[in-house]
């Protein structure tokens, strides 16, 4: 059990955040919800979790996935439940003259497609965490370890103090920098992967007067340095939709931000990846896209944010149950901040090195199948995602606290006796 002078700082309201208090809350740990906006957001897009996800966020706070399961709706009919996405061409006819059309779906037989709204979703997760933990309009100027814990400054002048500092403050991360900026320099700014995606939510009304039926199942539209991907959300009453164009790793000109308003017709006219080394630095981490930023296409980013909510706070709750504080529990510290980077970051970069994949396959430049959708789908098909979709997350996080223990054991031995 936590004690009160066990307190954890988290930095940034999206997914990754949101779950990681989630799982504090539930874990009877103290912290406190750190957001530079004035609000929650509202920001608005489709989003779903693959069985990994739901599984995790079940580890978590078993009473999410009965409000979450309302609000979600899958593809219409029966038998297209457990399609992840079927492909077509982005080109006229859309591939429906091709010998693959009728059977270019890719999934699982336990997978079942859930979708909702983003906004739909961060309101749920927010039910179950109390609003005075949260502190809005506090933007993090820089953080500094100190024996006892981490001193937080925020750009309005005021400070705070916590044991650790947990950052889910996404692609642009401050607290990425502190983890990285000492040894690993250049890779703390994000980096451009080459291409860059519009996105929009519309009425499935004006959906289905320009695709009809295409509607009713999610949809990759594969196409030469374009591409699109379709599915519905919000009980089907809404219709998600990214246009992705691959440019080339110059075409991306803003130094300073990640995302750009442009016109419609500026839209429109497009249509006529290194390993992080670490997530952690003492008492310092980096969860969710602070840590692993990654290409949408295989749609689990927002799952992976979960999953290391979820080893993050078993790795907090061992430490806040031991007696030593301060420079004391270093040792103990290190092990699981450790333990949590041995476990979460092969996974999250096999994901991230994947989801690039994809793109080149979406965007018919893959190095082995080349613009041969005939050749690509079968790299989609035949059991691509199980080792996603279907890992056992209590696993981990039992793996996570044997090393974690194993390494204090291993470091309170006398040094005669360790070989």
């Amino acid at each position: 059990m936590a004690t009160k002078d066990f307190h954890v700082a988290i930095v940034g309201a999206g997914i990754g955040g949101l779950a990681l208090a989630m799982a504090l809350h539930k874990k009877g740990i103290s912290f406190t919800l750190y957001e530079e906006a004035k609000e929650y957001s509202a920001v608005g897009a489709g989003i779903g979790f693959a069985p990994n996800g739901m599984r995790t966020m079940d580890l978590i706070e078993p009473g999410f996935r009965p409000l979450y399961e309302a609000v979600c709706v899958g593809n219409r009919g029966e038998d297209a439940q457990h399609i992840f996405f079927e492909g077509m061409l982005l080109k006229e006819g859309f591939g429906r003259d091709q010998p693959w059309y009728g059977k270019s779906g890719w999934g699982h037989v336990d997978y079942v497609r859930k979708s909702a709204h983003r906004k739909t979703l961060l309101d749920i997760m927010t039910s179950f965490i109390p609003v005075e933990s949260v502190q809005f309009n506090k933007c993090l100027a820089g953080s500094e370890q100190q024996p006892s814990g981490v001193l937080l400054s925020f750009a309005d002048g005021t400070t705070a103090t916590a044991s650790f500092l947990a950052g889910a403050d996404g692609i642009q991360s401050t607290v990425r920098e502190h983890v990285l900026k000492e040894l690993y320099p250049d890779q703390v700014a994000p980096v451009y992967s080459g291409a860059y995606c519009y996105r929009a939510v519309i009425p499935m009304s004006e959906a289905y007067e320009i695709l009809g039926d295409l509607t009713d199942v999610a949809k990759f539209y594969f196409g030469h340095k374009r591409s699109c991907i379709t599915y519905r959300i919000s009980g089907g009453e809404e219709f998600n939709f990214l246009l992705c164009v691959a440019d080339g790793l110059d075409g991306w000109k803003l130094k300073n931000a990640v995302t750009e308003k442009i016109s419609h017709e500026a839209m429109m006219a497009d249509f006529d990846s290194p390993d992080t080394v670490s997530y952690t630095r003492d008492r310092v981490i980096l969860v969710g896209d602070s840590a692993h930023a990654s290409l949408p296409f295989q749609a689990a980013g927002a799952a992976q944010g979960l999953e290391d909510a979820l080893v993050l706070s078993n790795v907090l709750a061992e430490l806040a149950g031991m007696p030593e504080r301060g420079a004391a529990q270093m040792p103990a510290i290190r092990a699981g901040m450790a333990a949590y980077d041995s476990i979460r970051r092969p996974r999250a970069q096999k994901q991230l090195e994947q989801a690039d994949e994809v793109s080149r396959m979406m965007f018919l430049e893959h190095e082995e199948a080349g613009g041969d959708v005939e050749k690509i789908l079968p790299l989609l098909q035949q059991g691509r995602f199980n080792w996603l979709w279907f890992h056992d997350m209590d696993d981990d996080v039992q793996e996570v606290l044997r090393r974690m223990r194993k390494q204090i054991s291993v470091g309170s031995q006398p040094a005669a006796a360790r070989i």
